[in-house]
């Protein structure tokens, strides 16, 4: 029998890259070897200040470089299509006929960014809600919000417009990585990805072209825009020892990629909680969302697959909020004369909160605010002497991310709409039993998990 081809699955996330080979078998498509690494991309920006949140693009594509190189070279020489998903909103922008370099590595050939700007995040918080409210009034069914591509790209232009004139291509992270592979001219974005951006029109899945140019917005920026599903391209060099000619899908979203490797029924609820969190329910099929948004509403409508969408309580506080308290708490230990590592810390704090059942504590976790309410901050209540052990606190501040998901989307709404069980994915709830606990505490149907790299396999899926 001839060896069975295999599907290359890579996730670009907030933190790591992450990869997973599936192939073939009896019970369908398996995943057969995984790999992941942190990024460690986080920079500081040179123009939006303690505003921005930016990542080093050379740093992304080296870890990228370096899962690949540990997955095994004779699956990676099997490869025959390859699906990628990353983070969404965010933009970086690249020159188009110098946007990387080829080389060759250990494993074969690679590529090394070139004339490419930094990746501007979903998290970046430059564009203030007077800022945005400047802008002209895209037609779309998603609000405008602050990490939005076409956001940034209007701030630049307000702020800094020299910063805009080297570049003459932009995408997604994912999208830089396909059209690097692809040697594309002019960088395809899916569906998916360009309703992330704001300025997307689902419904004809156009861009607001006649509205951008009015306002002076750069549109020769914005990317052609394919199905989810569809090919991109192909490979046009051997990667990684990748045969060259290996069909590439165009870049999908993460969040609709993790559902994807898990979602099989229409009475299935999925809870992601990776940097960000999201409790996501299926549309029917045919369901079109509103011609204009509701600003005040925490649902929102992602475009999926085959023309469907997912109603999503999109979180902008997940596994972040837990790294932002883990920080504090190396902060304070520094400042006491300690040093003590930010693993051991996680380790030691959910070790505590495992040993206490309950927390009067009552935390409102929103230290990044949400994006149909930007101002609101976090806050902590019902203070008692009896609860301020690191074991109490992390009880508390973990059941407080679930609760404030659920606020979003309430359990009573699962339940009117038929949910009968919840699939639980992402890396925060992979690596943490106290958040599994207070998911199985909150919600009333049965919890079944997934794995970190859901994402990475859901993009393979598609392919």
């Amino acid at each position: 029998r001839p060896t069975p081809a295999c599907v290359l699955g890579i996730d670009l996330g907030t933190t790591s890259v992450k990869a997973a080979l599936l192939v073939g078998a009896e019970q369908g498509q398996v995943v057969a070897e995984s790999c992941s690494r942190e990024t460690q991309a986080n920079t500081s920006s040179l123009e939006a200040g303690s505003q921005g949140m930016e990542q080093n693009v050379r740093r992304i594509i080296r870890a990228l470089n370096e899962c690949l190189a540990a997955l095994p070279q004779q699956q990676l020489q099997r490869v025959t299509h390859i699906g990628i998903s990353g983070q969404m909103h965010g933009i970086v922008f690249w020159k188009r006929d110098n946007g990387c370099k080829w080389m060759e590595c250990g494993t074969g050939s690679a590529f090394e960014p070139e004339e490419v700007s930094h990746l501007i995040t979903w998290q970046d918080s430059r564009c203030s809600p007077t800022f945005l409210s400047s802008l002209p009034l895209p037609q779309s069914h998603i609000s405008l919000a602050t990490g939005f591509g076409c956001a940034t790209v209007y701030w630049y232009l307000k702020k800094s417009p020299d910063f805009l004139k080297p570049y003459d291509a932009a995408g997604t992270i994912h999208d830089y990585v396909v059209a690097m592979l692809c040697d594309l001219k002019k960088p395809v974005m899916s569906v998916q990805n360009a309703a992330s951006w704001g300025y997307f029109n689902s419904r004809n899945k156009s861009w607001n072209t006649d509205i951008l140019k009015k306002s002076g917005f750069p549109v020769h920026l914005l990317p052609e825009v394919g199905d989810p599903g569809s090919i991109a391209g192909s490979t046009v060099c051997a990667w990684h020892g990748i045969p060259k000619g290996a069909k590439v899908g165009v870049a999908l979203g993460d969040f609709q990629c993790s559902v994807y490797s898990c979602l099989t029924e229409r009475t299935d609820a999925v809870l992601n909680i990776s940097t960000s969190a999201q409790l996501t329910i299926s549309m029917p099929p045919g369901f079109q969302p509103p011609e204009t948004p509701d600003p005040s509403s925490a649902v929102t409508y992602f475009p999926y697959f085959n023309g469907d969408y997912l109603a999503v309580a999109a979180s902008l506080n997940g596994g972040n909020v837990l790294a932002t308290f883990v920080d504090m708490v190396a902060r304070w230990t520094e400042e006491l004369g300690l040093q003590v590592q930010e693993s051991t810390i996680y380790t030691k704090i959910i070790k505590a909160a495992l040993a206490q059942n309950d927390s009067k504590l009552s935390i409102h976790p929103t230290v990044f605010g949400e994006r149909h309410l930007p101002q609101q901050l976090a806050s902590v209540t019902n203070i008692a002497v009896s609860d301020l052990s690191l074991g109490h606190v992390t009880r508390a501040l973990c059941r407080g991310v679930v609760e404030n998901l659920c606020s979003m989307l309430p359990v009573q709404h699962l339940m009117e709409t038929g949910v009968r069980r919840v699939l639980g994915s992402g890396s925060a709830l992979a690596r943490n039993e106290v958040l599994r606990q207070e998911v199985e505490r909150i919600f009333p149907f049965p919890v079944v998990y997934g794995k970190d790299v859901d994402a990475a396999v859901g993009a393979a899926m598609v392919m």
